[in-house]
């Protein structure tokens, strides 16, 4: 099945969508307050994300064309606010938790959203819709290594406290 430009971009707003619902429910269920502020500051990503492909979508609707997109503004404040609450989130929680099995997950999550925009970004034909896809599979790439990161430590620090190592 022929999958047209239209349908790509349902398919991408649906999954900000559900990754949005994901974030904040975790969020509003965390006993962690740094995991809590990441999964915030990510449904709060993940709301730019609908309004980026809305915009696109609207126009494409209305023109059959795609908008030059906008790249985003990386804030070096929240970069750093992550650096932070990374090293708080070890601290305040366990490689077993719910907060944990909750960072797990997002990262299945955004891996599928970066796999669809980094596919549809190589299908593309229009110069448009491929930087659009490109974009946002940066920023979600972006996403996934900084929970990768996290799961990596939360990872390490269980198999250090538990003795896990061979040697």
């Amino acid at each position: 099945m022929v999958r047209t430009a239209e349908d790509i971009l349902k398919e991408a707003i649906l999954l900000e969508m559900r990754g949005k619902a994901f974030y904040k429910n975790v969020a509003e269920k965390c006993d962690s307050p740094s995991v809590k502020k990441i999964f915030e500051m990510m449904a709060e990503e993940e709301d730019e994300h609908i309004k980026f492909l809305s915009k696109q979508f609207i126009n494409y609707t209305k023109k059959h064309s795609f908008l030059k997109p906008d790249v985003p503004k990386e804030d070096p404040e929240e970069t750093v606010i992550l650096k932070v609450l990374t090293e708080k989130v070890k601290k305040e929680i366990n490689a077993a938790s719910f907060e944990a099995a909750a960072i797990s997950s997002a990262i299945d999550f955004e891996m599928n959203a970066v796999n669809l925009y980094k596919s549809r970004a190589q299908e593309a034909t229009d110069p448009n819709e491929k930087k659009l896809y490109s974009i946002l599979a940066a920023w979600e790439g972006e996403h996934s290594k900084m929970l990768v990161e996290l799961n990596n430590a939360l990872k390490e620090e269980i198999w250090y406290d538990n003795n896990f190592w061979p040697f």
